[in-house]
């Protein structure tokens, strides 16, 4: 029997050893080889390509409003309503600034950088995950705690700027009109004001390194992000229309507030203007100069002028998340008990419960999560193995109870 002679033009392997071999007008190739150029062609038009799979077309009329953007941060994140208000303006200005037109009247919209400050737990990086949802500008979270001076371990800041072209299909026009969350921005803050025989590599080293990025210029980027080299080639980005936005909890910054405020309290009449002070949510009285006392240099502060606060969340707001977000901790535990066709039910009285020891704790929102985690360890071990479904969980406060003192006395002989 006659054999075919056909072989594959660019692998030379005859139809009878590849899955398929297609024909062209005057050779073959096959399946293999059609796939092996396939991913090659698709790699190297990469950084050409103009965005696709990702719509970062911006049309002002489609833009959601600052009320519309509030009210879609309302749905996952209770409470901090000021500074809801200051990052939906701030978002909404951002669009507006992009879709601007140069006139001949010379004014030119500049960004504004915001800064929250809150204590741990209060909804910072939880504000920033849901508004890039909704957002149609490439959108990326880093952490400013892994940076460190260029030259020394750790990342450069430009590697927040390889994260923002990784998000925008490495599109330099769409990663040009991003916009940055900086989690933990406090942790960079100046470790000392006296001298020091040693460089402070990953404080105020990071701040000034962070600066040209903020106040807008051009920065070559390592396109594949990492440290610079010599013999690499850059990417060059222009910073001026990304807005940033930076938070962090700037522990123990109540102090320099109540330091700064006793001090002007002089007289009879001062103290009596004491009494109207808030001293449980001295937050709210921050102040740039407060940033400044503790430990960001005047520079980086001026360069980010909308300050906001988030407030600390108190026992009603603890419970409204526990119960009305559209991804609460209840609707989570509920959604994967019925996975394995088990309905939960949590009773009002472990609810409060709950709120109770998150208060004791004092760790906000995320003081919550570890608490239900806790709780529901055991049954999650458990119910797929023993409970039947369509069968019904109550989970009561002394079964709560339960868990937790277990938990607890397991931790302190672990310890011991």
């Amino acid at each position: 029997m006659a054999t075919s002679k056909r072989v594959c033009s660019f692998c030379g392997r005859p139809e009878k050893d590849v899955p398929m071999l297609l024909t062209g007008l005057t050779g073959y190739i096959c399946s293999d080889c059609a796939k092996a150029a396939f991913q090659i062609v698709e790699q190297e038009l990469k950084p050409k390509s103009k965005g696709k799979g990702k719509d970062f077309d911006l049309k002002l009329s489609e833009v959601p409003k600052p009320h519309d953007i509030k009210a879609y941060l309302d749905q996952y994140v209770i409470g901090q309503d000021d500074a809801k208000r200051y990052l939906a303006v701030s978002v909404y200005n951002h669009y507006k600034r992009l879709a601007q037109k140069t006139s001949d009247d010379g004014v030119e919209i500049e960004k504004s950088n915001i800064i929250m400050v809150g204590p741990t737990g209060t909804g910072k990086t939880l504000l920033a995950r849901t508004i890039a949802r909704l957002l149609k500008v490439p959108f990326t979270i880093v952490d400013a705690t892994v940076f460190t001076e260029a030259g020394y371990v750790g990342e450069d800041v430009e590697s927040i700027l390889s994260r923002l072209l990784q998000v925008a299909d490495w599109d330099v026009k769409a990663t040009e009109r991003g916009i940055v969350f900086v989690d933990e921005i406090d942790k960079i803050a100046r470790k000392s004001d006296n001298p020091s025989i040693t460089r402070d590599v990953s404080g105020e080293g990071v701040q000034q390194g962070l600066l040209k990025l903020l106040e807008g210029s051009i920065v070559n980027v390592p396109p594949k992000g990492g440290r610079k080299h010599p013999d690499q080639e850059y990417t060059q980005v222009d910073t001026h229309n990304i807005l940033f936005i930076c938070g962090g909890a700037f522990d123990g910054i109540e102090k320099k507030i109540a330091q700064r405020m006793n001090t002007h309290v002089v007289g009879f009449n001062s103290v009596q203007n004491t009494r109207h002070i808030d001293k449980q949510n001295l937050m709210k009285y921050i102040v740039p100069q407060d940033l400044k006392s503790f430990g960001l240099i005047p520079e980086i502060i001026g360069r980010l002028p909308v300050l906001t606060y988030l407030n600390p969340l108190d026992r009603e707001t603890l419970h409204r998340i526990l119960l009305e977000p559209k991804n609460s901790l209840v609707k989570q535990q509920v959604k994967l008990f019925a996975m394995d066709g088990i309905e939960l039910e949590f009773t009002p009285e472990v609810i409060d419960y709950i709120v109770d020891k998150a208060v004791e704790y004092k760790l906000g929102a995320r003081g919550l999560r570890s608490i239900m985690e806790t709780l529901m360890m055991q049954l999650q071990f458990d119910a797929p193995s023993t409970k039947k479904r369509g069968e019904k969980l109550v989970i009561t406060k002394e079964y709560a109870q339960s868990q937790l003192e277990n938990s607890l006395l397991q931790e302190s002989n672990e310890v011991a």
